[in-house]
C-alpha cells in the first residue's frame, strides 16, 4: 500500500520531526531551590465559633479563634486559650489539657499559671485551660 499526497511526503515527515523535537521538555532536578511540597488538604471553610487556641509553627506562637483556623493555617495546637505573652512553652508542644464544655457566659475572672496572669471570660474557661483562679471579681 502506498500513500500519496503532501501529508505523507518525506518533507512532511522531516517537518513533523522538527516540530516534535522543538516540543521536548528537559527537567533538571540538580541542587538548588526546590519549591516546598504542596500543603496537605484541609478544611476549606471553618466555623465562626470562638474557642481560642494557642498554636505553634516552628518557633512562632499565635492565638487563633478556633482549632480549625489554626490547622488551616498550618499551625499545630499547643494549648486551649490564648497564647501567653512571651511564649515560654519550651522546645516543643506541651500537654493539651482535656477539653471541657463551658457555657458562653461572660463573668470575667483573673487566673494565674507559672507566674503569668491572664483574664478569662469565665471560671470554667480558666479551669479548662489549666489555670488557677485568683480573683472572681472581674478582669485582672
Amino acid at each position: 500500500m502506498q500513500f500519496r499526497g503532501p501529508l505523507f511526503s518525506g518533507a512532511a515527515a522531516v517537518l513533523f520531526s522538527g516540530i516534535l523535537a522543538a516540543c521536548t521538555v528537559v527537567v533538571d532536578e540538580g541542587p538548588g531551590y526546590r519549591p516546598p511540597p504542596p500543603a496537605r488538604p484541609g478544611p476549606q471553610f471553618c466555623t465562626r465559633e470562638y474557642a481560642p487556641v494557642c498554636a505553634r509553627q516552628g518557633p512562632r506562637l499565635k492565638t487563633f479563634p478556633n482549632s480549625c483556623e489554626a490547622g488551616r493555617s498550618g499551625y499545630r495546637i499547643v494549648s486551649g486559650g490564648q497564647c501567653q505573652s512571651g511564649g515560654n512553652w519550651g522546645p516543643g508542644p506541651g500537654p493539651v489539657p482535656p477539653q471541657r464544655a463551658c457555657t458562653r457566659e461572660y463573668a470575667p475572672v483573673c487566673a494565674t499559671r507559672r507566674g503569668a496572669v491572664r483574664t478569662f471570660p469565665n471560671a470554667c474557661e480558666a479551669r479548662s485551660a489549666d489555670w488557677r483562679i485568683v480573683d472572681t471579681n472581674g478582669p485582672c
